[in-house]
């Protein structure tokens, strides 16, 4: 086991039953370095336990001024300093080794996880959750996996040591061997609290950073509707209470390790004071004295891991939890991929609400509920947040088939698509039929001025492809952002495209520019649009009206704006549903004054903006 061997190329299957037995789970996969850090820990600790001894023979040997053997002492006391050189460098090694390892490994987990589940995760666990988990949660995880082994070699070292005093001192080996395990087991009863203020601060900084997330997430919002200072407080009182948190958990890890000091200490003085009673009666030699005392001091270092042991375990434990949590979601419908490894082509179709958006065409589905088109949206690209009967494409079950191929097959774009830090080729590097090349993506999108817009903000960047993309894309407006990420989504050009609303942040004159655009781009492919602009609905080749969860209507738009007032009352907005009876009329003469434009070929210039919004108003 090597750090260069990171990344694993398969993590394995974690236990997610619960946080400890994710943490074993853990343990025994990097089985071999937690041998080494041992190995190199027993050496380590052992040539420190020696040097006491060391220390006694030279001592003992000045007294009978017996020169071979202070010649031996000196050569003992090199080769324990050769040994605790040696051990001290190697254990520290293998421990970070260690350490990064588990660290890494969590980290992979989460990722092939969050890949997974795809949208659904966020919708099962908070957002803040799963970064404070691949964070700082998996710091705290592979700080415990690390200093178990050294823990281990401590252990060994103390029960050894106290053995050899037993066997070398009898009389004062006795007290050593009673009070060390007096002494490691007497924090033992602050530790249930100690970690239940551990787990409140780990608590608090995870809602804090949950708060911190959101904040980040809806800045441009906030200042759009003056609630920055709102939110500022919000988030001012989160840290107060971590940081309150904190300090009552640090008082009680302070009250433990000034134990783990003051207990030692008493313990010294017990065996100085009965030592110096043995030697005033003959029954010791000061070598011996010496020897018991050097070893009852050196042995508070081992003594020191039972306390950070126990801090990493109540630090790690809540940590274990949540990255277990997280690791043991599984999609609602999911057969392993039961079927061969191909991208079926052919209609989709959803029986759970009878949508059927036949192969090769251009389908609108208009729903009245948001939050219910986007679970829709999301079932059709197989990524179901309940049970449910799986959507077919060309009668193949999206469920049955392995999960890159069922994303191969079926896109989803959902309304808050999200935009990687990075260059715009770098954006636009995704695994694609390569079909439809950036420019020509881009250009059906209309994100010219998006271009431009990047190419003036990048200074060293002529090229709008090598412009440099903020995180979440922060720089850009919400249309210009929306835009990108449809260029993206057309540059995959898979079997079947479903777009949640993929111009809702964009003005009505681009919005029939990119309609223009995605029809013809997507020419003979299949493409479900979520939508009640009318703009989008006038250009699908057909139109399906959803309603409690059924779709009740299928036709073309104008057809169903005649005949079905309850498409009608989504479309044009209307509040009331004995709106006047004229209404449709009014649409539909303001369609055919859009047709009469498109016509004259003026959508293609920007004088008749004006025109084409008053067009809008009529709709």
């Amino acid at each position: 086991m090597q750090i260069q061997d990171l990344p694993y190329p398969d993590p394995g299957v974690p236990d997610a039953r619960s946080g400890p037995r994710f943490l074993w789970w853990l343990f025994r996969n990097q089985l071999g370095g937690q041998l080494k850090s041992l190995a190199w820990g027993l050496l380590h600790f052992a040539s420190v336990a020696a040097l006491p001894f060391c220390v006694g023979v030279a001592v003992q040997a000045v007294v009978d001024r017996s020169g071979s053997r202070l010649a031996l002492a000196g050569g003992l006391l090199a080769l324990a300093c050769v040994g605790n050189a040696v051990g001290d460098t190697f254990l520290h090694r293998t421990a970070i080794t260690n350490w990064i390892t588990a660290a890494a490994r969590v980290q992979q987990l989460l990722a092939r996880k969050a890949a997974h589940l795809g949208a659904a995760l966020t919708r099962r666990v908070a957002a803040g959750e799963v970064v404070a988990v691949s964070t700082g949660d998996v710091e705290k995880i592979g700080w415990f996996v690390e200093a178990l082994s050294r823990f281990t070699a401590a252990l060994v070292t103390i029960v050894l040591v106290c053995v050899g005093l037993l066997v070398y001192q009898p009389a004062l080996g006795v007290v050593v061997a009673v009070g060390l395990p007096a002494l490691a087991l007497a924090v033992l009863p602050l530790l249930p609290r100690a970690t239940r203020r551990a787990d409140t601060q780990r608590e608090k900084a995870g809602r804090a950073t949950e708060l911190a997330s959101d904040t980040v997430a809806g800045l441009r919002v906030l200042r759009g509707i003056g609630g920055e200072d709102l939110f500022l407080d919000r988030y001012r009182s989160a840290s107060q209470e971590v940081r309150h948190a904190a300090v009552r958990s640090a008082r009680m890890w302070s009250l433990i390790s000034a134990i783990q000091v003051l207990l030692p200490g008493l313990l010294l003085i017990a065996v100085v004071w009965h030592g110096v009673g043995l030697a005033r009666e003959g029954r010791i030699t000061v070598g011996e004295l010496v020897t018991v005392y050097s070893s009852v001091m050196v042995l508070t270092y081992p003594l020191r891991h039972f306390e950070e042991i126990a801090m990493a375990y109540s630090f790690s434990r809540p940590s274990a939890k949540r990255a277990a949590g997280v690791l043991s979601l599984e999609r609602p419908t999911d057969t392993a991929g039961s079927r061969a490894g191909e991208v079926p082509s052919g209609d989709l179709y959803d029986p759970r609400t009878g949508l059927l958006a036949p192969a090769g065409r251009l389908t609108a589905v208009v729903c009245g509920d948001p939050d219910a088109a986007g679970l829709l949206a999301e079932r059709l690209g197989g990524h179901p947040s309940e049970q449910g009967p799986s959507v077919l494409l060309g009668g193949v079950p999206l469920d049955e088939l392995p999960l890159d191929s069922a994303r191969r097959a079926v896109l989803v774009q959902d309304k808050d698509p999200v935009l990687l830090s990075g260059t715009l080729r770098e954006l636009l590097d995704v695994p694609a039929s390569g079909a439809v090349r950036p420019r020509e993506a881009l250009a059906a999108a209309q994100c010219d001025d998006v271009l431009a817009a990047l190419v003036q903000g990048s200074l060293d960047a002529a090229d709008p492809m090598d412009a440099r993309i903020t995180e979440r894309g922060r720089s850009l407006s919400g249309g210009q952002r929306q835009r990108l990420a449809l260029a993206r989504s057309l540059i995959a050009d898979p079997e079947a495209l479903v777009l949640d609303e993929p111009t809702s942040a964009v003005d009505s004159h681009t919005e029939a520019r990119i309609a223009h655009g995605v029809r013809e781009l997507r020419a003979g492919r299949t493409t479900v649009v979520f939508t009640s602009s009318p703009l989008l609905l006038d250009g699908a080749d057909r139109v399906v009206f959803l309603h409690d969860g059924e779709a009740v209507a299928v036709g073309a738009h104008r057809e169903l704006v005649r005949t079905e007032p309850r498409y009608r009352a989504v479309v044009t907005r209307e509040t009331d549903e004995e709106a006047a009876p004229d209404s449709s009329v009014a649409l539909d003469d303001a369609l055919q004054e859009k047709d009469v434009l498109q016509e004259k070929d003026v959508l293609q210039d920007d004088d008749v903006l004006q025109e084409l919004e008053e067009i809008e108003e009529k709709a």
